[in-house]
Parts: structure tokens; C-alpha cells; sequence
């Protein structure tokens, strides 16, 4: 049973990814705390989509800019490195509670605002954005959603946008990993549900990627946000 919460989460996230560009750690995180501390699922989830993020980032690296991605990385990763410390002495009950708020936040969010991904975000908008981001980053590896709004809010082409936000998730990623390795957070054992996991996402991704074409993304997008909130509440009242 540990495995099949592993590897079919992890290929469901792929297949998620794959077909709107974020939301992976989302999906992984409605069933890995059910089988792990919180702040190990959330290691976990962090890290198994890095092969996708350096595959994309290589992909679309002449159209990156250092420029704009390092100030919004520099205060995402002082909140997320404060945030995993909190995640190791908050209590499991309360970290569940947030994290159920935040899956339901992010259900209503994307369900009524329809025009979120081409708004132009003040500065001070952003770097809300950048806190909000880092916080739940470092607590539940969460972070994706609002820094994927505030980068395609800049961008002038999707290969742009995929670049800086790609770029800056596998930065985020490393770094956080790192982290969580010195915390004693990620450890040896858990290895192996580690490489599953990559593995599965590889192909949920490759099977997205193939199956793209066919689908109605419009469509498909409103019952992948019921199912985040569905989540939410199992999180808020189990």
C-alpha cells in the first residue's frame, strides 16, 4: 500500500504537469502525508519532479533572464528556509489544518479568477507572492501556483515564461532539498520512494505530453481544482 501511495500519486502528478504546466506537489501532497511525517512528504514531493524541471529548463534556456528570476528567488528562499524549520516543531494537527486551507484557497482561486494568468501584478503584489509562496514552499512544498501567475504576468512569450518559471522552480528545488537534507528531514530511506517516484512522474509527464492533443484543457482544468478542494476538506475534517 506505501508504494501505490507513492507511485500512483506521483503518476497522477506527472499527468497533472504535464497538462497544466504546475500543480504536481499539489497532487502528491493529498496523499503523501497520509503515509509520512509532513515535512518528509513535502520533501519528497519537492524533489521527485526535478528531472522534469531540468529537462525543461535545458530545453528553454536562451530564453532565461537571471535578472528577473534571482530578486524573486532570493526572498521565496528566505521565507522557505525559515518555513521548513517551522514545519519541524508545529504540531501535525495544525499542519494539516494549513494545509487543507491552503488546498481549498487554491481551489476557489483558480475556480473564480478566470483571468488570473494574464493580470499585470504591483510590485508589492509580488512580493506578497514571493511570501505567500516560500512559506507554504518550505512547510508543504507548495509554492508553485502564485510564482507560476507572477512570472507569466512578465512574460511576452510562452517559451519565456517556461524558462524563468521552469528555471526557478529547479533553483527553488535544489536549494530546498538541500535544506531539508542538512535538517535531517530527507534521510537515507527514503531513497527509494524517492527514485519511484521520479520514475513515475517521467512517465506520467511523457504520457501527458502524447495525450495533450486530445484533450479539452479548458474542460479538463475546473474538476482537477474540485478534486484539489475535495482534498482540502479531507485534510480540514480527517
Amino acid at each position: 500500500m506505501t508504494w501505490l501511495l507513492i507511485i500512483l500519486p506521483a503518476l497522477m502528478a506527472g499527468l497533472i504537469q504535464g497538462m497544466t504546466g504546475f500543480g504536481a506537489v499539489i497532487i502528491m501532497m493529498i496523499f503523501f502525508p497520509s503515509i509520512l511525517p509532513m515535512t518528509q512528504a513535502a520533501g519528497i514531493g519537492g524533489i521527485i519532479m526535478l528531472p522534469s524541471e531540468i529537462a525543461l529548463a535545458l530545453h528553454y534556456r536562451h530564453d532565461f533572464k537571471i535578472k528577473r528570476v534571482l530578486p524573486a528567488l532570493v526572498v521565496y528562499a528566505a521565507v522557505a528556509t525559515w518555513s521548513v524549520q517551522l514545519g519541524k516543531v508545529l504540531d501535525t494537527h495544525v499542519l494539516r489544518l494549513m494545509l487543507g486551507v491552503l488546498l481549498i484557497a487554491l481551489c476557489i482561486y483558480f475556480l473564480v479568477s478566470k483571468n488570473a494568468d494574464s493580470r499585470h501584478y504591483p510590485w508589492y503584489v509580488a512580493i506578497l507572492f514571493m511570501i505567500i509562496s516560500g512559506f507554504f514552499s518550505g512547510l508543504f512544498g507548495i509554492g508553485g501556483p502564485l510564482m507560476a501567475l507572477y512570472f507569466l504576468s512578465l512574460s511576452k512569450s510562452m517559451p519565456e515564461y517556461l524558462a524563468n518559471v521552469q528555471g526557478f522552480f529547479l533553483f527553488d528545488g535544489l536549494y530546498i532539498t538541500s535544506i531539508r537534507v542538512v535538517s535531517g528531514i530527507l534521510v537515507a530511506r527514503l531513497v527509494p520512494y524517492i527514485l519511484a517516484g521520479m520514475l513515475a512522474g517521467v512517465i506520467g509527464t511523457m504520457v501527458a505530453s502524447r495525450l495533450s492533443s486530445r484533450w479539452d484543457l479548458a474542460t479538463i482544468k475546473p474538476w482537477i481544482y474540485r478534486f484539489i478542494g475535495l482534498a482540502g476538506l479531507y485534510y480540514l475534517f480527517f
